[in-house]
């Protein structure tokens, strides 16, 4: 798996580091509806992340390697990247009495105009290889591994996991990266982490790119008039369910998460490039860590306390892209999305394209995005 996963990234061109958050006490809470809105305790003792020796850590860290950290620097709190011309660094500091330590791989050199990649269900990092190979040349392009998910610390509570904790780490990440802005781009669950994003800071996005993921508000009001979609998300309310998840993604070897994968209905590649060998095995590896899969399924435990969401109006340029055969999403939801962009807003439906966009067409997608990098948006009136 590792000589594969090398041979076809390049990994020794990449980052990998790990951040540590502070997160302020007495944040004000974030625009998000439902009972839970607000409040939850984001910053509550964690399980520790996966040892470093991991598969794929490995093969990111091959090559010439070394450490640099991440300090505070100058006023109390003030947090930036250690510059240090190794190729791969460990960053850390503390996050109050217990700390979050956030996994990431990067690819640019620092300095350059940040975009942040957050992936979906059920992936980590490695969705958006593609990307980070594509985009270095003129970004500092970062691909997290979410709360819960990768090498990521995973809190043990659902509560852990709800919106609000999920948007103040992507605001704290860029802080602690040395940025105030960024291109954000998110593919599934990490699209409506994007979406919210934008709507409780606009100030840190410069432009906003969702793969396969409506307006949160879309989704909510859609999927209770519609029974089709209804459908295609039960998974939701069958995640609400304790640990029963993971054990049927889990049990014959991970023949769930194969099938979703690598199926015809809901698989990668129906008319694009298909998951090698070493792909899967990239994802299965990572799942099969002890508690692996729990993280990111107790992001879904957390979704009905916080939606629908009491400010829903996006003021930044806008790009959706949508795969038409998505198995999970109807496509008249990406129409509807519009109404809730007040600013440039572009849709664009890729016909025989699946739920897993930037995987299965990556040369389109990276395409449309750099066309939309590039070109000039005005708000509009």
């Amino acid at each position: 798996m590792i000589n594969g996963i090398l041979k076809d990234l390049q990994f020794s061109n990449f980052e990998r580091g790990f951040l540590s958050l502070r997160r302020k006490a007495g944040s004000p809470p974030l625009p998000l509806g439902g009972p839970g809105g607000g409040g939850s305790p984001c910053s509550a003792p964690g399980q520790g992340a996966a040892a470093p020796e991991r598969a794929l850590g490995a093969a990111v860290r091959r090559g010439d390697t070394g450490r640099g950290t991440l300090a505070g620097r100058g006023r109390p709190g003030a947090r930036r990247e250690h510059e240090t011309s190794l190729k791969f660094h460990a960053l850390c500091f503390l996050l109050q009495d217990s700390g979050l330590r956030f996994h990431y791989v990067a690819a640019g050199e620092r300095g350059k105009p940040l975009m942040l990649l957050l992936h979906g269900f059920p992936e980590f990092w490695y969705s958006w290889r593609h990307q980070l190979r594509e985009f270095k040349s003129e970004y500092r392009v970062v691909a997290l591994d979410l709360r819960g998910c990768g090498e990521t610390d995973a809190p043990i509570h659902r509560e852990n996991y709800k919106l609000d904790c999920l948007i103040t780490d992507i605001k704290d990440i860029l802080d602690s990266l040395g940025y105030s802005k960024c291109v954000l781009i998110g593919h599934d669950w990490g699209g409506m982490i994007a979406w919210l994003i934008a709507i409780c800071y606009p100030e840190m996005v410069m432009k906003l790119i969702v793969i396969n993921f409506p307006h949160p508000n879309v989704f909510t009001e859609y999927i209770l008039r519609h029974p089709a979609q209804l459908f295609k998300s039960s998974y939701y309310y069958f995640f609400q369910i304790p640990w029963f998840p993971e054990f049927m993604f889990s049990i014959n070897d991970f023949k769930a998460l194969k099938h979703l994968f690598t199926s015809h209905s809901t698989g990668i590649g129906r008319k694009g490039c298909r998951l090698t060998r070493e792909d899967l095995e990239a994802y299965i590896y990572v799942f099969s860590q002890p508690g692996a899969l729990s993280g990111p399924i107790n992001h879904y435990r957390n979704i009905f306390s916080c939606l629908p969401l009491r400010h829903h109006m996006v003021t930044i340029p806008t790009l959706l892209l949508w795969g038409e055969k998505d198995a999970f999403m109807e496509v008249e939801m990406a129409e509807v999305t519009k109404i809730y962009v007040k600013n440039y807003f572009r849709l664009t439906i890729l016909s025989e394209a699946s739920h897993w966009l930037q995987q299965e067409q990556p040369d389109i997608v990276n395409k449309l995005i750099w066309t939309f990098l590039k070109e000039e948006t005005r708000k509009k009136d």
